[in-house]
């Protein structure tokens, strides 16, 4: 009995050390390299040793499928020589059953000894190892390093027989693939739905992973909308333009707005008037940083790291002045918007009670597109513009007269004022009876049921008895 108990007690340790092997093999393959890296820079031992077997698949797959196969080995010696043997003898008292006694006890024990491998030796020890790969890789690497060192010999011939089958079939090993966007930015978008990230950095990561596909141009304020500060300008004239605009910086020109000069801060026109010192625009100013129109937004973010200025001014390809950008536009592209004194005279466009749409010419096309989806602009590839003036130009071919009409995309788009040769202000209507028609009553349904089905908020009278109820 007491042999028994035993040989019961070995069998059940060599289970468990089929599931160790088992652990450790799902632990170290699964594992996230680069994490361990990390630690192993930082002088973590049990991190390095564990990086060093899964950077060597060959040696540590050898030294997991010998303890596997000697450990089932062995077991089976157990179960089949003493085990069955025992059961057999059970078994024979047993009148109807006598019969087959050794073949029974034989399948009952492989049946049994099945059974607990799967569980005890294989699927709890994978789940273990799946569930916390990184620290399981960092406990086990000392004893699997020893074991592969143990078995060297063996393990090389296993190693070489493996490569050399692989060889025979063309089969490389596989090299470890760096991390796309995409895969960085599902992994973010998981660790915001499981509460690890922050709701708003999914998309700023997915900016700032695209800053090398968005160009200059389209971050910069166009030149029509730059507020200018000529050499020439009067105290008054310069004090005014920093109130009305609310801007910091301002370019300077002399003569032409093509001959720039430098930029102007208002921090230094304050230093210079608390000095008292007269004013002279000529002397505030500092060079300008140029930047093609072209320029990754992920270059120009170089360029703004590599320079005390925050401001740039954009050079199309002909070398004339095409816009400005800043930094604020930058990290706009990166965080959305950020609402600034200069956001009062942003262009935009504004919906009238009648279902009209007074629009600011220098509105760009996707945020028109935003603002009234019904119109249909031509696709992004076929367009040369950046405004819907642009677009009212191209179509047209020409510059409007103030109060011109015409028709596209179910609206009826009226010219109203004029800048001089630049469209300031346009109305859009949608005709009767048109697709456009029928969408913004859809919209203005749409948005009258959000309303109604919003909970009004409650008086102050009324929160006051709500709580004192």
């Amino acid at each position: 009995m007491n042999s028994l108990i035993l040989e019961l007690v070995a069998l059940l340790l060599l289970l468990l050390a089929n599931g160790f092997f088992s652990m450790a093999e799902i632990a170290v393959v699964s594992c996230n390299r680069p994490r361990l890296r990390h630690l192993a820079a930082q002088g973590d031992r049990r991190s390095a040793a564990a990086l060093e077997l899964a950077e060597e698949p060959t040696r540590f797959l050898s030294t997991v499928q010998i303890g596997i196969t000697l450990v089932s080995v062995i077991a089976a010696a157990f179960s089949g020589a003493n085990l069955a043997s025992v059961l057999a003898v059970k078994l024979k008292a047993v009148a109807w059953i006598a019969p087959y006694a050794d073949q029974v006890a034989f399948a009952s024990v492989v049946a049994v000894l099945t059974f607990a491998t799967l569980i005890v030796g294989e699927l709890v020890p994978k789940r273990l190892g799946l569930s916390n790969p990184e620290g399981i890789a960092r406990t086990v690497a000392p004893t699997m390093r020893w074991l592969s060192r143990l078995g060297g010999p063996v393990i090389a011939l296993l190693g070489v027989c493996t490569e050399g089958v692989l060889r025979i079939f063309g089969i490389k090993p596989r090299q470890e693939t760096p991390a796309t966007d995409e895969e960085i930015a599902m992994l973010v978008t998981e660790g915001s739905l499981s509460g690890q990230f922050h709701k708003n950095e999914p998309g700023m990561v997915r900016s700032v992973m695209a800053l090398d596909q968005v160009l200059t141009r389209e971050l910069m304020t166009p030149r029509t909308r730059i507020i200018w500060v000529s050499v020439n300008d009067t105290a008054e004239m310069l004090w005014h333009k920093v109130v009305v605009s609310g801007h910091s910086t301002f370019p300077v020109y002399e003569k032409s707005q093509d001959n720039i000069l430098g930029i102007i801060s208002v921090k230094s026109i304050y230093a210079n008037t608390a000095a008292g010192i007269p004013h002279n625009i000529r002397n505030l100013t500092r060079p300008p940083t140029f930047v093609p129109a072209t320029l990754p937004a992920s270059s120009l973010l170089e360029t703004f790291q590599q320079s005390t200025k925050h401001l740039a001014l954009v050079l199309d390809e002909f070398g004339g002045i095409s816009g400005l950008v800043t930094l604020h536009d930058l990290m706009e592209a990166i965080v959305g918007d950020l609402p600034t004194p200069g956001d009062l005279t942003r262009p935009t466009a504004l919906k009238t009670e009648d279902g009209k749409w007074l629009v600011d010419g220098m509105l760009d096309t996707e945020g028109f597109e935003e603002l009234v989806p019904a119109f249909a602009l031509p696709p992004v590839a076929e367009r040369d513009y950046q405004t819907i003036a642009g677009f009212v130009m191209k179509h047209l071919g020409r510059i409007p007269a103030e109060g011109e009409i015409f028709e596209h995309g179910g609206y009826r788009v009226q010219v109203l004022d004029l800048d001089g040769y630049r469209i300031d202000k346009l109305l859009f209507m949608p005709l009767a009876g048109s697709a456009a028609r029928e969408a913004e009553e859809a919209r203005e349904a749409q948005e009258a049921e959000e309303a109604v089905q919003e909970p009004a908020e409650p008086v102050p009278e009324e929160a006051d008895r709500a709580a004192a109820a």
